[in-house]
C-alpha cells in the first residue's frame, strides 16, 4: 500500500560549467525604472543576482546539499532589499513563486538571519507549482529548503506551503474556501491539485509539522494522502529516540544521511490513517497474540462449566447469544447457572435485566445454585437440607460481588436503548463482562409507523452487537417463541422466535433449551441444542443433555456426549 513515489524521481540536475550568469525569471510587468523594489511588491529582474555572486549565501546552500544547478532551475537568487523592521538595504535570498511561468509572489530570507517575509500583495500559491503540472503524485513539504533538498534526492514533483505550519490542529469542521485564509494557497491551486491521485506529506516531524500534515489531509482528502516518517519521530508508547538519530525534516536528512536515504524515506511513506479503515497489518500484534492463545483463553472461548456443553459452545467476550425455548423450559434458569459458573471459574461479573423475575425470587434462584441447597423447606427441596443463615449470608455476599441489577422503577416498559445505556454504566463502574436481557418480549418495542418489525429487530440487534463488541461484553438475549398452538412437545427452533428471522441472522450463537415433558421419568433431562455457532473456534452446532436438580437449580452433565444437528438451509414452519 506504499505510494512508491520513487517512480517519479528524475535525475538530480548537475552543476554545469556553462550555466548562464543571468537568471531568466519570467516576471510580472516590471515597475517603472527607479531605485530597487522594497519589501512590498515584486522585484525587478535587473535587481536579481545569482546566488554564486554572494559567497556567504552560496556556502549556505552548499552546506545544505543544494547544488547551484538546482538553485538556477528554481530561480533562487539574491538581491538588495529592505527587510521589514530593519533599517537600510541588505542582502536577501529570493524564492520566486511561479504560476504558468510567471512570478506572482516572492518569499525572502535574510542572508544573515533566519527571518522571512513575502512580497506585499503577492498571490498565495504553492512554491514549485509549475513543477507539478500533470503530476499524478505530489510531495508537499513545509519550506522551500525542503523542496530543494528533495530535488537533490531526485524528486521534481514537489511543492512547499508558503506560510509554514500552524501551531496546532484547529478544532471543528474545515471552514469553507472563502473563510479558509490560512490555507488559501490550496484553494488557489485547486485546478492543479484536483487532478492529483496521491499526495506525500513530508512536513516536519515536530508538533506544528504534524498539525500541518493533518490540516492538509483534511482538505486534500485522507484517502489520497501518505505521510513520510522522519527518523526518530515520536512513537506512542515508545521511549524517545537518541538525539543523534532524530531528523526533523527533508533537508536535515539530506545533510546528515544523504540523498539515497532521503529517497528511501519518501518511498516508504505510509497511508494517512482513515477513521474506520484499516489493513490487517494494523492488527499484526493482535493476530499473533491470538495465534499463541491457550485453549482456555477468553478469545478461544471460556468453559461453561459443563464439559459436554463446551464441545458445542464456549463463551467468547463481545458476542451475542440468543436463547429460546417454550415457556417453563428452563432457559432463564440455564442462563443463570451459566453465569454462576463463569463467575466462579473465571471471575466474571454481570448485569441482569430480568423483567419476569422479582428481585427476591431471582436472588433465591441464584443463591440456591451458588450454595447448592434449597432456599426453603418445601416440596421442591425433595428432602434436601435447607441452607443455613450462614449459607444465605455467603450467597448474598457473592451476588453483590458478581451481579448488578438493571431494573425500571417506572410503570412504563424499558427500551433496549435504556438497557444498553445502563449496561454501559455498569461496564464503567463495575467492570461487567456479561449482560443478560430476559426476555425480549417484555421490552418496550414502540417504533415509527414507517419501520416494520423486521427492520426494528434488525436495528436493535445491530446496536446490541455493537455494544457487545465495543465493551468486550457477552450478551445473552432470551426470547420466547411464537404463541403455542397444537404443540406436541418438540423443541422450537430459532426461526420460531416471535418477531423476526433476524434473531437467527444476526446472532453469533443461537441455542434452544428444552425440557422433557412427555416422559415423567425423564423430567430432569434438559436438552441444549446449538442451532447456530458463527465462531468455529469456540463451538459447533449439535445437541447435548444436562440434568436439572430441582432442589437447588443446578445442572450437571452426567458424563453424556454430544451429537451433531443436521444442517438445513431453513427449518420447516411449525404449527404451535
Amino acid at each position: 500500500m506504499s505510494p512508491a513515489p520513487a517512480a517519479q524521481r528524475a535525475a538530480a540536475p548537475s552543476t554545469s560549467a556553462d550555466a548562464p550568469d543571468a537568471l531568466p525569471l519570467p516576471l510580472s510587468p516590471p515597475p517603472a525604472a527607479g531605485k530597487a523594489k522594497v519589501s512590498g511588491g515584486l522585484p525587478r529582474e535587473e535587481d536579481l543576482r545569482p546566488v554564486s555572486s554572494l559567497p556567504s549565501v552560496a556556502s549556505f546552500f552548499s552546506a545544505r546539499g543544494i547544488s547551484e544547478a538546482i538553485l538556477e532551475r528554481n530561480g533562487v537568487a539574491v538581491m538588495k532589499t529592505y527587510r521589514p523592521g530593519a533599517p537600510g538595504l541588505a542582502d536577501a535570498i529570493v524564492f520566486p513563486y511561479r504560476r504558468g511561468g510567471v512570478v506572482v509572489n516572492c518569499k525572502y530570507r535574510a542572508a544573515e538571519a533566519k527571518v522571512f517575509w513575502q512580497s506585499k500583495g503577492g498571490d498565495k500559491i504553492l512554491y514549485g507549482l509549475d513543477d507539478i503540472v500533470d503530476s499524478e503524485q505530489v510531495i508537499i513539504v513545509e519550506g522551500e529548503m525542503d523542496k530543494l533538498a528533495l530535488e537533490a534526492a531526485g524528486f521534481l514533483n514537489v511543492v512547499s506551503v508558503p506560510d509554514g505550519a500552524p501551531a496546532q490542529v484547529k478544532e471543528g469542521p474545515t471552514p469553507p474556501p472563502e473563510e479558509d485564509r490560512k490555507f488559501s494557497y490550496l484553494w488557489n491551486c485547486r485546478a492543479h491539485l484536483d487532478r492529483v491521485k496521491s499526495f506525500v506529506l513530508a512536513t516536519d516531524a515536530d508538533e506544528p509539522g504534524q498539525a500541518l500534515a493533518e490540516e492538509l489531509a483534511r482538505r486534500l482528502g485522507r484517502e489520497r494522502c501518505f505521510r513520510v516518517q522522519w527518523p526518530g519521530a515520536p512513537v506512542a508508547g515508545a521511549p524517545p529516540a537518541p538525539l543523534d538519530s532524530v531528523r526533523k525534516d527533508a533537508n536535515e536528512v539530506l545533510i546528515k544521511d544523504g540523498a539515497d536515504a532521503l529517497a528511501r524515506l519518501v518511498a516508504a511513506a505510509e497511508p494517512v490513517p482513515i477513521r474506520g479503515l484499516f489493513q490487517f497489518s494494523d492488527f499484526a500484534d493482535e493476530i499473533d497474540r491470538y495465534y499463541g492463545l491457550e485453549m482456555n483463553a477468553e478469545l478461544r472461548g471460556l468453559s461453561t462449566g459443563w464439559p459436554n456443553v463446551d464441545e458445542l459452545y464456549r463463551v467468547v467476550p463481545g458476542e451475542l447469544t440468543i436463547v429460546t425455548g417454550v415457556p417453563n423450559s428452563g432457559k432463564s434458569e440455564w442462563v443463570d447457572a451459566l453465569m454462576l459458573n463463569l463467575a466462579d471459574k473465571h471471575g466474571w461479573s454481570f448485569a441482569l435485566c430480568s423483567m419476569e423475575n422479582k428481585v427476591h425470587e431471582h436472588a433465591r434462584k441464584l443463591i440456591e445454585k451458588f450454595v447448592g441447597k434449597p432456599f426453603f423447606d418445601s416440596s421442591y427441596a425433595q428432602g434436601a437440607m435447607r441452607m443455613t443463615p450462614e449459607d444465605l449470608a455467603k450467597g448474598k455476599e457473592f451476588l453483590d460481588s458478581r451481579f448488578v441489577l438493571i431494573r425500571c422503577e417506572d410503570d412504563e416498559l424499558p427500551s433496549m436503548d435504556w438497557v444498553l445505556g445502563l449496561a454501559k454504566a455498569a461496564v464503567m463502574r463495575y467492570g461487567i463482562r456479561g449482560l443478560m436481557v430476559d426476555p425480549y418480549n417484555e421490552l418496550d418495542h414502540r417504533r415509527p409507523s414507517n419501520v416494520s418489525e423486521t427492520e426494528y429487530v434488525s436495528q436493535m440487534l445491530t446496536r446490541i452487537k455493537r455494544f457487545a463488541a465495543h465493551h468486550d461484553v457477552h450478551v445473552w438475549f432470551v426470547a420466547h417463541p411464537r404463541q403455542l398452538s397444537m404443540w406436541k412437545g418438540e423443541p422450537p427452533g430459532l426461526y420460531d422466535i416471535s418477531g423476526s428471522a433476524h434473531f437467527v441472522n444476526k446472532c453469533d450463537n443461537g441455542l434452544v433449551v428444552h425440557r422433557n415433558r412427555t416422559d415423567p421419568g425423564r423430567a430432569a433431562e434438559v436438552r441444549v441444542l446449538l442451532e447456530k455457532v458463527r465462531n468455529k473456534v469456540a463451538g459447533r452446532t449439535g445437541e447435548t443433555t444436562l440434568f436439572y436438580d430441582r432442589s437447588n437449580g443446578r445442572y450437571s452433565d452426567g458424563g453424556l456426549g454430544v451429537h451433531l444437528i443436521r444442517q438445513e438451509t431453513a427449518q420447516p414452519e411449525k404449527k404451535w
